[in-house]
């Protein structure tokens, strides 16, 4: 039995859309299942944890919907060990994404019922669990700014939910000031003056595909950090296209830190998101919990990408420290 959990508002209605596909190839198929729609974030995770207590034969609870939908429910299906399968149908789908799961109802349906799973680790803070990243500072306001804007829903009617978040880069960008930082990463703290964003990553990619930490893995044990700072605004606007692929981590101005436990503390007040969900302002603190969530995906892993020397990354962690 599969717990299809749907989240009918995510993408613009593209989770509805979306589930109605689904649940005619279910019917199709005679797979018996259940669905289950979160009425809000707030109580999803309550309404998940009724419908798994009534019976155990669960295979998995399958999340249509995006990765706010996903981060709700993450801890009733630890706390029931039920797996996670995801068919995508919100903004930017980094979930899907980060564990090679296709973006199509039906080829995502075909991976999540294959009873394929990849344990992953999760982080975990003082507002609950979070499986993409947890990001803080511009990028943060930036999603903020983007759920709570009207071209958002806009991009979605029209299928281009990555571009939403391109307009609230520039929104953003018009106000955000950066400010001082300090990052404490299993132990050893470091500063950053001008410090515009800082980012604790269990996969690569989160906003819709910006490969943030390029060189994260969902169960290595481990968090990439991805700091930046002691730029101006014309520099941090040239950045982001250089995230899209990834080539950031090679600036000057950027620092990657790798490490189990992660704590930032901002000068002055900002924002925090995890799976693009508030987490409320910084400070704010997270710790990697290893293999702690057991995800449908497809039986090959991605290549696993080059991971930068360690004389490299000193270097880097020396030209960030104290501004």
């Amino acid at each position: 039995m599969y717990l299809l959990i749907i989240n009918s508002r995510s993408g613009g209605g593209a989770g509805l859309r979306t589930w109605h596909t689904v649940e005619a190839m279910l019917k199709a198929r005679a797979i018996a299942h259940e669905a289950l729609f979160t009425q809000s974030a707030d109580s999803a995770e309550n309404q998940v944890l009724h419908a798994l207590a009534r019976r155990e034969d669960w295979r998995a609870a399958i999340v249509i919907g995006g990765d706010g939908t996903i981060h709700s429910v993450l801890g009733a299906l630890r706390r029931r060990g039920v797996p996670l399968g995801v068919i995508p149908a919100g903004s930017g789908n980094d979930t899907a994404r980060g564990f090679g799961i296709p973006l199509t109802p039906e080829a995502a349906l075909d991976n999540a019922l294959q009873d394929r799973c990849l344990e992953a680790d999760l982080l975990s803070g003082a507002d609950g669990l979070t499986l993409t990243a947890v990001a803080s500072g511009f990028d943060a306001q930036v999603a903020v700014n983007v759920n709570n804007s009207r071209y958002k829903r806009l991009c979605n009617a029209i299928g281009a939910g990555r571009l939403a978040y391109i307009i609230g880069i520039l929104h953003t960008l018009i106000t955000f000031k950066s400010c001082r930082v300090s990052v404490t990463c299993d132990g050893r703290e470091q500063t950053f003056d001008r410090a515009w964003l800082v980012s604790v990553c269990n996969l690569p990619s989160y906003g819709g595909g910006l490969l943030i930490c390029p060189q994260a893995e969902s169960g290595d044990g481990l968090l990439d950090v991805c700091v930046v700072h002691g730029i101006s605004r014309g520099q941090l606007l040239r950045l982001f296209p250089t995230v899209v692929k990834g080539k950031h981590v090679a600036l000057p101005y950027v620092t990657m830190l790798r490490g189990r436990s992660v704590a930032v503390h901002f000068a002055q007040p900002r924002h925090a998101i995890g799976d693009g969900e508030g987490l409320g302002t910084a400070p704010l603190a997270v710790r990697c919990e290893p293999g702690r969530c057991a995800c449908s995906r497809r039986w090959r892993r991605p290549a696993r990408r080059a991971r930068p020397g360690r004389a490299t990354r000193a270097a880097r962690r020396g030209a960030g420290s104290g501004g």
